[in-house]
């Protein structure tokens, strides 16, 4: 049966778009809507902070509930430095206003490190400084602390989309020369998820990308078969655990 994915998204984001559409291009009866609102810049500020108010993130989930979709995911990384605590609130409401099923893309991190039995997970992100060290505290709180991690100091949400692939290759091999055994992409906002397969089998870890592993929890949590996208990265092969 067709499976419809619906995805909230950031409005300055320019990755997550199509690399969802083309990560789904050869695969039959699953097709993913997406809804904006506005998100310009990601820093710990009071009006950087403000801009995920669930208030106007949940009218995208309404209108993405219009078209009838399987399961909606918050394709954003929020939680990371906000506290897991929102996305959970924030799945709840979702579905208490639209009957859907919710996730997002910090729970898929997450679930997906877990899935795959990491140890030593390695962080590599866009962000400053001081937005990576609170996503450390917050991931700790989930029992996954950052083992080794990259960032570029970066604060304008659309630059995340411009940097080079070659840029995030490095930082992921950085990353694993200093042991970990898991690799996060960080940002849904990077342009990770077509070099994740090749850098796996390079460096013999996982490397889970912001944008695929999104895309792996909300089709599981459809119901839809995640292995059909087993070309995109070792993830695809394990299916997440929806609750």
């Amino acid at each position: 049966m067709r499976k419809r994915l619906g995805m909230i998204t950031p409005s300055s984001n320019s990755v997550l778009e199509p690399v969802t559409s083309a990560m789904l291009a050869d695969v039959s009866g699953i097709t993913a809507h997406f809804a904006r609102f506005r998100v310009t810049e990601i820093a710990l500020d009071a009006a950087a902070l403000s801009q995920f108010d669930a208030s106007v993130m949940l009218p995208a989930a309404d209108l993405l509930a219009d078209a009838r979709v399987d399961a909606i995911a918050w394709n954003g990384t929020s939680a990371s430095w906000l506290g897991i605590g929102r996305d959970r609130a924030l799945c709840e409401a979702i579905t208490a206003r639209t009957n859907v099923p919710a996730t997002t893309s910090t729970l898929a991190c997450i679930d997906a490190a877990r899935a795959l039995g990491a140890r030593r997970v390695g962080l590599v992100s866009p962000y400053t400084d001081d937005v990576q060290r609170r996503i450390a505290d917050v991931w700790a709180e989930e029992g996954v602390a950052p083992y080794a991690e990259r960032h570029l100091g970066l604060r304008d949400n659309f630059s995340f989309g411009e940097v080079a692939p070659a840029t995030i290759t490095d930082m992921i091999r950085a990353v694993a020369a200093e042991g970990a055994d898991a690799i996060v992409i960080l940002c849904t906002n990077l342009d990770g998820a077509a070099l994740a397969a090749t850098l796996e089998r390079e460096l013999d870890i996982a490397v889970l990308d912001s944008v695929a592993v999104t895309l792996w929890r909300t089709l599981g949590l459809a119901g839809g078969d995640v292995t059909a996208l087993a070309q995109w990265g070792r993830i695809f092969q394990t299916m997440p655990n929806i609750r």
